[in-house]
């Protein structure tokens, strides 16, 4: 099973980046490059414990989707869900937010966004590839996304290169 554990600085404080967290929101920086859609079973609005998220979007000219199932929900600080696509590679994508203060009272002025990404593909061959090749572009990938989170929250035209490795 593949892991990728990164950490993304933001600044604003966590109520602030969570707004981000919402399906409306999340395709501008989760999957920009496949233009994902996120759609809620029921056509609910926002994310709640338990509920079923379509993904769709296209990638290199092909129709791509998972289906994500919420395992972890606290409103401002914690999104988590499991996936699985068609072609069988499931796992789970955590991000947890921690407030981090500048002074000894107060509201947090800034966000530590914690992400954390487990997966696994079937068969010998896939996790082959994943030793090879996959594990460091889904690194890449996902701290691309958490770096144009950041842009976006922090109203920046440019991501800056700030995210790190956890392990």
């Amino acid at each position: 099973m593949g892991m990728i554990e990164l950490r993304q600085p933001i600044s604003a404080t966590p109520r602030h980046v969570f707004a981000f967290f919402v399906p409306q929101r999340m395709p501008y920086w989760y999957g920009p490059e496949m233009e994902s859609c996120f759609e809620l079973l029921d056509g609910a609005s926002d994310f709640a414990l338990g509920q079923k998220v379509r993904i769709s979007g296209n990638v290199g000219g092909r129709s791509v989707s998972h289906t994500a199932v919420v395992t972890g929900f606290y409103p401002g600080s914690l999104l988590e869900w499991r996936f699985q696509d068609a072609h069988g590679v499931r796992g789970v994508e955590r991000w947890q937010l921690e407030g981090v203060w500048a002074g000894s009272v107060g509201l947090p002025e800034h966000t530590l966004v914690h992400f954390l990404g487990q997966y696994e593909f079937p068969g010998r061959l896939g996790r082959l590839l994943d030793r090879l090749v996959t594990r460091r572009a889904v690194a890449r990938r996902s701290g691309d996304y958490l770096l144009r989170l950041a842009a976006l929250v922090e109203q920046r035209t440019q991501p800056a290169q700030s995210w790190s490795v956890v392990r």
